[in-house]
């Protein structure tokens, strides 16, 4: 039942009643990481959506000049890895653990259809989450004029 209270708080699964996220945990799977591990790497391809339950994960991005760096922190509640559950796609960034003990959930994609396909009110809730966010961060992108889309 704690995983579901701490669904509750995380955007992705907001509107989302107790039966759906009970239904939600039954899909995901417990992965525990020590500092430095690396959960994924940029280009890699997965299809796992994470949720942070313990601990703390860097989001780490290269550039173009061979470089790596620290672009964000995410801790308990927060999720990384969002986007593999709408396109299968290349990851965008890297992402490791930097505390021992870190616990995320994960839930691949194909699990997640399923579910959705059985309960169609999951599936319309969680795109419409998606797609919120998803606006939020291109508006926000589109008012810095030193980033490119």
């Amino acid at each position: 039942m704690e995983l579901v209270k701490l669904l509750s708080s995380v955007p992705l699964f907001s509107g989302l009643n107790t039966d759906q996220l009970t239904r939600l945990t039954s899909i995901s799977r417990s992965e525990t990481f020590n500092t430095d591990d690396i959960i994924f790497k940029q280009g890699s391809t997965d299809d796992r959506v994470y949720i942070v339950t313990r601990g703390q994960v860097e989001i780490r991005f290269a550039d173009a000049g061979g470089g790596d760096h620290a672009a964000l922190y995410l801790g308990q509640g927060q999720i990384f890895g969002e986007m593999a559950l709408l396109d299968k796609g290349a990851r965008s960034a890297s992402v490791l653990a930097i505390e021992d003990g870190t616990e995320v959930y994960s839930i691949t994609s194909t699990a997640l259809m399923t579910l959705c396909q059985q309960d169609t009110a999951i599936g319309f809730i969680m795109m419409r989450n998606l797609a919120l966010d998803l606006s939020f961060k291109l508006r926000h992108k589109n008012l810095d004029p030193t980033t490119s889309i």
